[in-house]
């Protein structure tokens, strides 16, 4: 990507050379654009965040300070310190196909700009050869009985130029050059998002593994628990009831585990095509849940800069940039349009005479084109232009108004998380103590075994909600960086930049 950079600076820093002399040619009809303003607010939520968020035992568990202002590393994906998570990562970097792809829609509308700035702002030269074969017929000169074959040779140098008076030609060009900057914050996207789908199937493999883990245990359990029950029976201390009841839950528990075993296999498949890899043949890390450590300070940036960042928007603000591009593009065909031309070269019968003295051809030119009737063709059409350019604008405020509610979102989602896991904490805290003391008292007799097997419930219910608890503080803090932006921007070799409007 850097030597793709590295054409695109070449070429923008050309484009405004040649800009700089067709200035001189007259004026740019239709509007001159300019990035609409950030939206007048200086928070995300409508009631203020807490200084930190609540804390409970375990990594999982620390709490986490929001600091408004501060920067979003490039790879903030490493302040998980999850090193298996980053090889990944860099390897995605390397064989992604949407990553490719939208290297390619780079290129590819960057060529496009290369190739019209250089055919219109600068004159068109062409060299001609040529070789004709005739016969004359002189009833054109008013003598019918001259008839006359010859060759004719030619050799020539076509010079022609459109005067840019009104900025078509260079409307025509910022708008392809807004289509440039468009594909470049989508390959931004794309690294965004990317980045950010793996660490959430990361976090979503770890939090399921977690879960199979915890369900075997319960399982394993369980199984011992029936066959105490069963040697009970054999001795007649309970009845076939409870022997049956515990058989229930243990095939309910276990039936649990198919379908986390299935997302499972389904997360480690998204894991290796987001990767670059058939899911056949990735060698991809196990991840759990204490391989990551939570970020403890979330960087926040402030609602002025999220429109600077996000790739999302900037992408619809070039979108916006083009069709306020196109609006002067209509409007300059409906100016005049002047042309200039030239030639030289020599014409012969031979080809050994044409660059001979007296074979000299030339001829200088002008044309001018003004519009007159068109059946209200340019006016619609500007009109068209000017309504493509509202779509824009609402379309650019609807992706404002969403990656605002996005950050919100992540923000709040932050805070509940961290109750939600202090809370379920101390339920599978209480549940694990209920189930401990039932079980001993059902040894001595003080408890029915309803109440053993709904003590079990519990407990289970628990130690699966309390990973998915757990998991769900990792994947909201990667929907924050992510909701902001990413950080691209701080890349030591960024593959854009924000343009300046």
């Amino acid at each position: 990507m850097i030597d793709v950079n590295q054409r695109i600076v070449r070429r923008r820093r050309l484009c405004v050379a040649l800009c700089g002399c067709a200035a001189v040619a007259g004026c740019m009809v239709g509007p001159d654009y300019r990035t609409p303003p950030a939206p007048p607010t200086d928070t995300y939520t409508a009631t203020p965040l807490p200084e930190q968020t609540a804390s409970s035992p375990g990594a999982a568990g620390l709490p986490q300070r929001f600091m408004p202002g501060q920067d979003i590393p490039a790879a903030w994906w490493a302040l998980f310190h999850c090193e298996p998570l980053d090889a990944l990562i860099r390897q995605a970097l390397v064989n992604s196909p949407n990553i490719a792809a939208a290297q390619a829609a780079l290129q590819q509308a960057s060529e496009n700009f290369s190739a019209q700035a250089g055919g219109t702002l600068l004159p068109s030269v062409d060299a001609q050869l040529g070789a004709t074969r005739e016969k004359l017929n002189g009833v054109a000169f008013g003598q019918p009985g001259v008839v006359d074959e010859f060759n004719l040779y030619n050799a020539s140098v076509n010079v022609s130029y459109k005067l840019d008076v009104f900025g078509g030609t260079r409307r025509e060009l910022e708008a392809l050059h807004a289509q440039v900057d468009y594909q470049r914050f989508q390959l931004q996207a794309a690294y965004l998002a990317m980045s950010a789908n793996i660490v959430t199937a990361a976090v979503k493999e770890a939090s399921l593994r977690a879960q199979i883990e915890a369900t075997e245990r319960i399982a394993t359990e369980e199984d011992e628990q029936l066959g105490v029950l069963g040697k009970q029976f054999d001795l007649g201390g309970v009845g076939r009831t409870a022997v049956l009841a515990q058989q229930t839950l243990l095939a309910q528990t276990r039936a649990t585990l198919p379908p986390l075993q299935q997302q499972l296999d389904q997360a480690r498949h998204q894991l290796a095509v987001l990767a670059g890899k058939l899911p056949s043949d990735a060698a991809l890390p196990e991840f759990k849940l204490e391989m990551f450590s939570l970020p403890e300070t979330l960087p926040v940036s402030l609602p002025s800069a999220l429109v600077q960042q996000r790739p999302d928007i900037l992408a619809a603000d070039a979108v916006l940039h083009q069709a306020s591009a196109q609006v002067g593009v209509a409007t300059a065909a409906m100016y005049p349009q002047i042309t200039l031309s030239a030639s030289y070269g020599a014409e012969a019968l031979t080809p050994a005479q044409v660059f001979k003295a007296g074979s000299t051809i030339w001829s200088l030119g002008a044309g001018l084109l003004q519009p007159v009737f068109h059946g209200g063709q340019l006016s619609a059409q500007k009109r068209a232009a000017e309504a493509a350019y509202e779509q824009a604008d609402a379309q650019y405020r609807e992706t404002v108004l969403l990656a605002f509610q996005n950050v919100a979102d992540s923000l709040r989602a932050l805070d509940h998380d961290a109750t939600g896991l202090r809370a379920q904490t101390d339920a599978w805290r209480a549940a694990s103590d209920s189930l401990e003391l039932t079980r001993g008292q059902y040894r001595v007799g003080g408890v029915s075994y309803l109440s053993l097997l709904d003590a079990q419930r519990q407990y289970q219910q628990t130690v699966v909600s309390l990973a998915q608890a757990q998991a769900s503080r990792y994947a909201d803090t990667a929907a924050l960086f992510q909701a902001l932006g990413g950080g691209w921007w701080n890349a030591a070799a960024p593959a854009t930049a924000a343009t300046t409007h």
